[in-house]
């Protein structure tokens, strides 16, 4: 049977305008084609938005959201299924799909070397400016309808989420937040940033206390947003992201 979780591109209300993949994939600009798609396809794996096992849009759904040509899209692919982050697998039941991230002491040593030139206060500086940024913008503009409900879905799936899948739940509830706050240029810079932060994520250990309090947060951050709380939503997002610093500072700097 094929894999279909509630990360896949299909999974969401909305359609493929409104799914977990709109903050990233968009169409790249002339000229740096493969490296804009394989940058942007990238992210998708790196931040969970297709959940490791998961598949890939169909090539012909993933070359029109990207603006390439399938040609293009085909070496993307192959470059990185010889990274070993994607899988090509034919049948019925086939299609490009994630690959589990290597794990022991090569693939931490690997992302070591990926954030030692990572400027991390800078990182988490950016971070809490799109962040309280965006939960200010849909508490002021306001979430109705179905765009609530997404917000409520994306806090739910948190909130029973297993240990081992919590940071990329957590991540998509950031991503959902970020996309509807009706800024595609916020939504794309927050993406390509919350990557880089969950680099940083995978290097520390999950502590259930801040877990716990974490999703506490969460939860604010929702109720402020959906009662239209502007300047609550920002200073529980603030809240928020200043926490996550002073566990990253304390393990990594």
């Amino acid at each position: 049977m094929p894999v279909d979780t509630e990360g896949s591109a299909h999974g969401s209300a909305g359609g493929p305008a409104g799914d977990r993949l709109t903050p990233v994939l968009r169409p790249v600009r002339a000229g740096n084609g493969f490296e804009e798609a394989l940058e942007q396809i990238l992210q998708v794996v790196r931040l969970g938005l297709v959940p490791e096992g998961g598949r890939l849009p169909a090539e012909r759904e993933l070359a029109e959201r990207l603006g390439i040509s399938r040609v293009t899209l085909r070496e993307v692919l192959k470059a990185l299924q010889d990274q070993g982050l994607l899988e090509s697998r034919r049948g019925r039941y086939g299609g490009t799909f994630v690959l589990p991230r290597p794990d022991g002491g090569g693939g931490e040593a690997a992302l070591r070397r990926r954030i030692a030139e990572v400027d991390v206060e800078d990182v988490l500086r950016f971070r809490e400016v799109l962040e309280s940024g965006a939960a200010g913008l849909c508490a002021t503009h306001g979430l109705t309808g179905e765009r609530a409900d997404r917000l409520r879905e994306a806090l739910a799936r948190t909130a029973d989420a297993p240990l081992a899948d919590y940071r990329r739940r957590d991540t998509l509830l950031h991503l959902t937040l970020a996309e509807l706050c009706g800024s595609p240029s916020l939504a794309a810079r927050y993406a390509a940033v919350r990557a880089t932060v969950n680099d940083l994520l995978d290097c520390i250990p999950l502590l259930v206390r801040n877990l716990e309090h974490s999703q506490r947060q969460h939860t604010a951050l929702v109720e402020a947003v959906l009662d239209g709380d502007a300047d609550g939503a920002r200073e529980i997002a603030r809240e928020h992201c200043a926490g996550t610093a002073a566990l990253l500072r304390g393990f990594l700097t």
